[in-house]
């Protein structure tokens, strides 16, 4: 997919017009990038980018917080979900910064670093969420392996080679020009989807298979992998599918129709992502540590009660 326009968010290429006319002078920069009289989608990607700010930030937050309170008992997936947790709370902090460049500052280095947050984005959430999918279906489908595998040397190698790719992408965000640089992104998101529902395929394949064995209820740790690689399905679903069904139509829209508003309205699904993966990890959880049980209660009654009820491994006796 070849993108001959740039969203004034998520865009590739700084928002000047070149020309090849020497004759011709540059349009003075403009952070709406030739939607300042249709902001209807700048304005929709912002308020979702809003609740980033005001729930996503404390969410990722406590996520860390989580993480780091349980580093004497960590999971082997723990190194991913903190990365994850970072990233999403920088991009969610940058916000503000958007609001305050588009109608206070209209600062072009400012923009050059919002470019950047956004190349972060794409980059290290279908990265650091396909990691751990991997984790969880070498734990279910290669125990053996898996336990050969826990060593944290691994996942600290496979850590700093989502960093490299991520600020190399971004970088190349940021510089921009580069020909046919969007299908980096729809090639990456598709690939992520699809490894997803190959983990939750393989996974539900286990499952059945430790059943056809005799076994009445699943096995908690596999019942436990299930139900995170599903979770993470469902972001992939709902946060990334959007911008790669709508980007390959490209050409059905006309070029202000597709900077101003398409391509606004499918980064906005995937930017509130920010706020529903660490929402979906706390939700997991048996107990919310730092917070109140009438306030976790409150504010996720189903997870409560999901989390309340006893499981029939502990129902029945040993």
């Amino acid at each position: 997919m070849e993108r001959n326009v740039s969203s004034p968010l998520n865009s590739t290429a700084l928002p000047l017009n070149s020309t090849a006319d020497i004759n011709a002078t540059a349009k003075p920069f403009s952070v709406f990038d030739g939607c300042d009289y249709q902001v209807e989608g700048i304005l929709f990607d912002l308020a979702l980018q809003s609740i980033n700010v005001i729930v996503g930030i404390p969410a990722n937050l406590l996520v860390i917080a989580i993480l780091i309170r349980n580093r004497k008992e960590p999971t082997t997936s723990d190194i991913f979900l903190g990365c994850l947790a970072s990233m999403d709370a920088y991009f969610s902090a940058m916000t503000p910064l958007s609001f305050l460049n588009l109608y206070h500052w209209q600062s072009k280095e400012v923009w050059s670093a919002l470019k950047f947050s956004f190349g972060v984005k794409d980059t290290s959430g279908p990265l650091f969420l396909s990691c751990i999918c991997l984790d969880r279906f070498v734990a279910v489908l290669f125990p053996v392996k898996f336990g050969q595998l826990k060593h944290i040397k691994y996942r600290l190698s496979l850590t700093l080679l989502v960093f490299c790719l991520t600020f190399a992408y971004s970088a190349a965000k940021v510089i921009g020009g580069l020909p046919n640089f969007e299908k980096v992104f729809t090639g990456e998101i598709l690939a992520a989807f699809t490894w997803m529902v190959v983990c939750n395929v393989s996974i539900l394949w286990a499952l059945k298979k430790s059943r056809s064995a005799g076994k009445d209820e699943m096995h908690p740790m596999k019942k436990k992998a299930f139900k995170m690689v599903l979770s993470i399905l469902c972001i992939i679903v709902f946060n990334y599918l959007p911008p790669v069904a709508l980007f390959p139509f490209e050409d059905h829209y006309s070029p202000d129709v597709f900077r101003c508003y398409v391509q606004p309205i499918g980064f906005a699904f995937l930017n509130i992502s920010s706020t529903i993966q660490p929402l979906v990890y706390l939700s997991r959880l048996e107990k919310v540590p730092f917070l109140p049980d009438a306030c976790v209660k409150k504010c996720c009654p189903c997870a409560s009660a999901e989390n309340n009820t006893p499981s029939p491994a502990k129902q029945t006796p040993a």
